[in-house]
């Protein structure tokens, strides 16, 4: 049974007209995820094309091998059906965290098996795992796809060790849809995530050509204007002291 149908036949009337906008609201957004994800396995023709992970995520972690994940516990916020975390082989797990892992599964299934990776659902307020057993989560673009930003990075914090990483990279100044809700700021994200955080790198750009939009960052060219449309790029320490 789907969520919509349960809700139809066990609400009363009155409750039903209360929540519906934030249930087609809802609805929309994870639809509107799937059909994005079916249309990309359609342009990689049926196998997940997941190569191009490794050149950001080492980029966004300024490292230039994958060592630095040996025997870590890896999670990836956002992750998708791609397998983002495919090239991390030597980390002791790697960790997709999505609200929709449950539906990739189910869609995805060959696909999703194939990744050697868990993944992990999500709901918009609980990442369901133990606080401080992260040792390094990324987070790539991903984000401003939640519904409550406040509480999704106070979830993020907490599930990080102490002394663990944070690695994340920020749509700016994308207006919000009923995909992407949340249109970030530098100061939204700073007040929410980064001053809990001990900042290792912090670099920001305007989005390069459509077809290499992180392309500013390879070409060291950090030009931003307060306001206009780009990407954030932080590294970030979790205080050994700090528990969330």
């Amino acid at each position: 049974m789907t969520i919509k149908y349960n809700i139809k036949s066990l609400l009363p009337v009155f409750l039903k007209d209360s929540i519906r906008p934030l249930l087609n609201c809802f609805l929309k957004k994870n639809t509107e995820e799937l059909n994005f994800w079916r249309s990309r396995l359609e342009i990689d023709k049926g196998i997940f094309e997941n190569s191009h992970y490794k050149k950001y995520m080492l980029a966004m972690a300024e490292e230039s091998n994958i060592d630095f994940v040996k025997d870590k516990v890896v999670a990836d916020f956002g992750c998708g059906p791609r397998g983002s975390l495919t090239w991390a082989k030597s980390a002791t797990f790697r960790i997709g965290i999505d609200v929709l892992a449950d539906r990739y599964i189910d869609e995805f299934t060959s696909n999703i098996l194939s990744h050697n990776m868990i993944y992990l659902k999500s709901t918009e307020n609980v990442i369901p795992l133990p606080s401080g057993i992260v040792d390094i989560l990324f987070t790539l673009n991903a984000i401003d796809h939640v519904d409550n930003f406040p509480i999704m990075c106070s979830e993020i914090l907490r599930v990080i060790k102490p002394g663990g990483l944070f690695i994340g990279s920020f749509n700016l100044e994308e207006r919000a849809t009923s995909c992407e809700p949340q249109r970030l700021n530098e100061k939204i994200i700073n007040d929410n995530l980064l001053t809990k955080l001990e900042v290792l790198s912090y670099r920001v750009t305007t989005k390069g050509h459509k077809d290499d939009q992180y392309a500013p960052f390879f070409a060291g060219n950090l030009s931003y204007k307060e306001g206009q449309e780009g990407f954030l790029w932080v590294k970030a320490k979790k205080s050994l002291d700090e528990r969330f």
